[in-house]
């Protein structure tokens, strides 16, 4: 059995994974994020420092993979009704964001260098795309991703990725080789029509029979097999065309988020995405030549300065007059003011069609991956900066407020019942939300509420979390993790925690936290919209009352087997199905769902 290139194969691999578990988690606990930890990882094993592993193009070629991925998970969170809805975002202010960065940093480029106008207008559109990768790790990590905030960044990074397609037709009709056509751009016009609608008709008339034939085998690595096959294979049809793959993975994920199967497919692709994202940022932190940044440090700051300055800006503006508040364009401004992948695709086709210098073409490859590294820190300093200043001066923090037993996190519809309940018995609250419009508007009807990020322990401390009782947490959401909670018992053991949930699988995450309750947010209004059902339907209220209680037991019971196991299918049986209610006969002889399927209801704001 040959062993040469197997070993080579295998020490990489374990290059790769000691340097994940030694810096990573350093940088979690530094709070700096795990992205910025994967690019200081592999600037560190790459070539240009201990050299522990030498090809990290090949590297970056497979690991890109992971980006795929990320962008299919994210398709199967938006659904085709909810991409419709964001249509504004993506083709208005999304298109917005893509010309006008480019010509702003086109413009930039030729005032401060001698590059022609052909070179600067393909390097400012290159520019102007950020790394989708990166930003949308970063939004999940946060637990923004599905925020409007969020929303809107996803918005704006979908369009950079179909501006990957006229992108590279200007760069072709620019090109300064004599086999370079325009029409060969053109051509991509058709392919990725024809593509789009490919991807779109197998969505929705081959996927779901597909899938209902794997689950009928019930092996559950066929599942896994098919819902891998399935990325793969839009992808490809993409690459085949000469597109973003992806583009197609995300396609294909739209086209299954309103299937039985998504949570099944999104809980199989999940662990191939983690692993290959995070080969994808240490494969781009060893790209960094920080040979050619120490010999020409100037002009990469530069082209640093220009890309992050001149991006900040123009988005910024763009949100704001998209309407925006200040704080929300900001961070918007800075999750996309860095350059992404899509730039050295771009570029090396501009170093082919002899639009730019290979020395030229390294310049910006390494100003992109600086930009990239610098994000996180960036984002974080701007989080800290818009929620402690601008707009929010004259907004006063926790630490003005009286100790009271109890504090309340999150003065939103949820919030404000409860404080109700708990003033109807003189129970004095506490009031944090960082929303400084729910602020404002919750002062002219008098109610007293202080800004601050109640999940962090300093704001919380200053809040009299160590004299209070009660720490109430009506975030929307799922802001509240088990890490969180945690730290907050570690700090503050006498307190009672309470929790508002999200949904059921908000409740199983937290099933094993060190909390005293945990209340799914819209559980009770439910029931209570389903007895007024009945009732309305004509069921006598003697009846209402006995389906409520067997609904109930039965929920309950329910969610302790899906706890025990993890698996939201688990005790499928308990749930009701669809079928009437049979005449004469008692509720054990109601019939039983076949099929149940946990869907995240969209919210309003």
């Amino acid at each position: 059995m040959a062993v040469g290139g197997d070993s080579t194969l295998l020490r990489d691999g374990v290059v790769y994974l000691a340097a994940a578990v030694a810096i990573v988690p350093l940088f979690h606990r530094l709070k700096l994020g795990a992205v910025l930890g994967y690019l200081v990882a592999g600037m560190i094993i790459g070539p240009h420092l201990l050299g522990l592993v030498t090809d990290p193009e090949a590297t970056l070629a497979f690991a890109e993979f992971g980006v795929v991925l990320l962008l299919f998970v994210i398709g199967l969170e938006l659904r085709p009704r909810r991409l419709w809805d964001l249509r504004y975002d993506i083709f208005g202010l999304g298109s917005a964001q893509v010309v006008l960065c480019g010509l702003a940093i086109t413009g930039a480029l030729l005032l401060t260098t001698s590059f022609t106008w052909q070179a600067a207008l393909v390097i400012g559109l290159a520019l102007a795309l950020s790394s989708t990768a990166l930003d949308v790790q970063i939004l999940r990590d946060q637990g923004k991703i599905n925020t409007p905030l969020g929303q809107r960044i996803i918005s704006i990074h979908l369009m950079q990725d179909l501006a990957i397609v006229p992108l590279l037709i200007v760069t072709t009709a620019l090109s300064r080789t004599t086999d370079a056509l325009a029409p060969e751009g053109w051509e991509l016009v058709w392919k990725s029509l024809v593509a789009i609608g490919a991807l779109v008709l197998a969505g929705r008339f081959l996927v779901n029979p597909l899938f209902r034939l794997i689950a009928q085998t019930g092996t559950r690595e066929v599942f896994v097999i098919g819902a891998l096959l399935m990325v793969v294979g839009s992808a490809f049809l993409m690459a085949s065309f000469g597109l973003s793959m992806a583009l197609g993975a995300f396609i294909a994920g739209v086209m299954l988020a309103d299937s039985p199967y998504r949570h099944e497919v999104e809980a199989d692709i999940d662990p191939f995405r983690g692993l290959l994202l995070g080969l994808f940022f240490m494969a781009v932190g060893m790209l960094l030549d920080l040979s050619i940044i120490l010999q020409q440090p100037a002009r990469i700051l530069l082209y640093v300065t220009i890309l992050l300055g001149v991006k900040f800006v123009t988005i910024a503006v763009l949100a704001r007059l998209f309407g925006s508040n200040w704080r929300d364009s900001a961070l918007t401004g800075v999750h996309l003011a860095q350059g992404g992948e899509f730039a050295f695709v771009v570029l090396t086709a501009a170093e082919s069609g002899l639009l730019l210098a290979s020395q030229a073409s390294s310049l910006f490859a390494a100003a992109v991956t600086v930009s990239m590294a610098l994000t996180p820190l960036l984002i974080a300093g701007i989080d800290r900066l818009v929620e402690h200043g601008g707009e929010d001066h004259d907004v006063e923090g926790p630490e003005e407020a009286e100790n009271a037993p109890a504090i309340l996190v999150g003065y939103g519809r949820f919030g404000q019942t409860v404080n109700q309940l708990l003033a109807a018995r003189g129970i004095p609250v506490t009031l944090i939300d960082r929303k400084p419009g729910q602020i404002e508007l919750s002062g002219r009807f008098g109610q007293k509420v202080y800004y601050g990020d109640g999940t962090r322990l300093d704001v919380l401390r200053m809040a009299g979390a160590e004299e209070a009782q009660l720490l109430i947490y009506c975030n929307d959401g799922q802001q509240v993790t088990n890490e969180m909670l945690g730290a907050v018992r570690r700090a503050f053991p006498s307190l009672k925690v309470l929790i508002r949930a999200f949904d059921r699988r908000h409740v199983i995450q937290l099933a094993n936290a060190d909390c005293d309750a945990v209340v799914r947010e819209v559980h009770e209004s439910a029931v209570a919209m389903g007895c007024a059902a009945l009732k309305a339907a004509g069921v006598d209220e003697a009846t209402v009352d006995a389906i409520e209680a067997e609904y109930r037991e039965r929920d309950s019971e329910r969610l302790a087997l899906q706890i025990a196991s993890g698996d939201l299918r688990a005790g499928l049986d308990l749930a009701y199905g669809t079928y009437p209610l049979p005449a004469n006969e008692g509720l054990a002889e109601i019939p039983q769902a076949v099929d149940e399927d946990e869907v995240v209801p969209e919210r309003s704001s």
